[in-house]
């Protein structure tokens, strides 16, 4: 988690934004309105990054926690991983910092016939023609995965992605407290966590996961190659596409037998 005193030691006049991952990296629920105050204090913005927009069916949004701005990946949404891409992001900011926005903006509006109808809007003439100063001129054509997100977003609603995100959680605790039960493993960090969380491992994670994957399970993302404190660390996933019967499995084969 961000530690909010030395955050603010080291926050001054030259700092223009505060970045922050919710859920962070390691799945961790981080106190956004601690450090949005922060970040305001010393005049600078607060931008929340969610790579996993599921979350936000169970947790406060940014917005209401004191983000300015929120960027995120929408690939959860319904979208197949494809090898990496095409994928589909979101940007959203308050409203007095929506002219300076790259890109373009889509707003509701009716027809001469009053039909409810979608147009662009607040798109500024350089967007197309003065490229030396427009904020934005890489436009690409994101249309089917933004198809692709509405289908999946209307086909559960608001009380659907809910319980998604319910579900999503829940099998994530269990998993979550069965490996923290097992000899020779416990959570790296306290605290609330969505659907990924980090255990430290007494074996080797090099020879922990050749061991599972002899056995056709990837347990998680070894640590130590970004966070050398934690090179006994596992990142672990389970989603809502995980079953209980594959948890069990994982736990089993961790603590060392046949699954």
């Amino acid at each position: 988690m961000t530690d909010a005193r030395q955050l603010i030691a080291l926050l001054d006049d030259r700092v223009a934004a505060v970045i922050v991952g919710y859920p962070n990296y390691f799945g961790q629920i981080e106190d956004l309105q601690s450090l949005a105050d922060a970040a305001h204090a010393a005049g600078a913005k607060l931008i929340a990054t969610v790579a996993e927009p599921l979350a936000l069916g169970l947790f406060k949004s940014p917005g209401e926690l004191g983000a300015d701005v929120v960027v995120g990946e929408g690939q959860s949404f319904g979208i197949p991983l494809s090898f990496g891409g095409p994928g589909i992001g979101f940007f959203a900011v308050r409203q007095k910092d929506m002219r300076a926005l790259p890109g373009r903006l889509v707003g509701e509006t009716v027809d001469q016939d009053g039909k409810r109808g979608f147009v662009l809007t607040l798109a500024t003439r350089e967007q197309h023609i003065r490229r030396e100063k427009a904020t934005s001129n890489i436009c690409s054509n994101q249309g089917m995965c933004t198809l692709m997100v509405g289908i999946f977003l209307a086909l559960h609603g608001k009380q659907g992605l809910r319980k998604l995100a319910e579900l999503n959680y829940a099998k994530a605790a269990y998993a979550k407290q069965q490996i923290a039960d097992l000899a020779g493993f416990e959570l790296a960090f306290p605290g609330e966590s969505f659907n990924e969380f980090v255990v430290r491992c007494d074996e080797p994670i090099a020879e922990l996961q050749q061991r599972l994957e002899r056995e056709g399970i990837l347990p998680g993302v070894a640590l130590a190659a970004d966070y050398p404190e934690l090179a006994d660390g596992l990142l672990i996933c389970v989603t809502e596409q995980n079953s209980r019967e594959q948890i069990d499995r994982l736990v089993t084969a961790l603590a060392g037998g046949k699954s």
